[in-house]
Formats: structure tokens, sequence, C-alpha cells
């Protein structure tokens, strides 16, 4: 069995010739489509403004990272400390460290 399409209804010339009454939106004049694109213009540089303040703010605060050797011993007491205090090893690394250069002055 094949299934049936509808028949599509006859469309005559008059039909077809017939212009349809447009419905458009209203065009705007040269004067507002100038000031809306000054205004849009505006809009992305100030936003290219706020992101490149943005990632100028992120590099300040990249992180440097420092890479030392440690012994065997050190780093299974380090390790053995995050793990019961439940905090990263280079969280305790970066409290020692800074503990350390405030108690020499620097």
């Amino acid at each position: 069995m094949t299934a049936r399409e509808p028949e599509a209804a006859p469309v005559s010339e008059a039909d077809a010739t017939r212009e349809r009454p447009r419905r458009g939106l209203p065009n705007p004049s040269g004067d507002e489509r100038k000031s809306k694109a000054i205004e849009r213009a505006l809009a992305q540089e100030e936003g290219r403004y706020r992101l490149r303040d943005l990632k100028r703010a992120h590099a300040r605060e990249a992180k440097h990272y420092v890479n030392c050797p440690l012994d065997y011993d050190t780093k299974m007491r380090l390790q053995k400390a995050g793990f019961d205090n439940d905090i990263k090893m280079t969280v305790i690394i970066k409290a020692a460290i800074d503990q350390f250069l405030r108690d020499n002055g620097y």
C-alpha cells in the first residue's frame, strides 16, 4: 500500500500575478542607521577594552612555578601531611616558603 499525497489546489493566473501588499518593517532614516551603527561600534570597542583589561589582570596574577628536587623522605612527609590535612602539597609548600621569607625579613 502506498500513501496518497493530498492534491494541491489549482492556482489561477490571476492569483499568481496579483501583488500582495507588503507589510515590512519601516526603513529607518539615514541618521537613525548612522546612530545605531555608532552605538554598536562603541559597544564593541568597550567589549574589546574590557577583554584586554581582563587579560592583563590575568597575566599579572599568573602563576610562576619553581622547580626544586626533594629527597624521598621529605617528599613522603609532605605527601602524608597533605593527605592527613586534606590539603594540596603545593599549598603547604607555598605557606612554608612564605613563612620562611617573612621570618627572614623578605
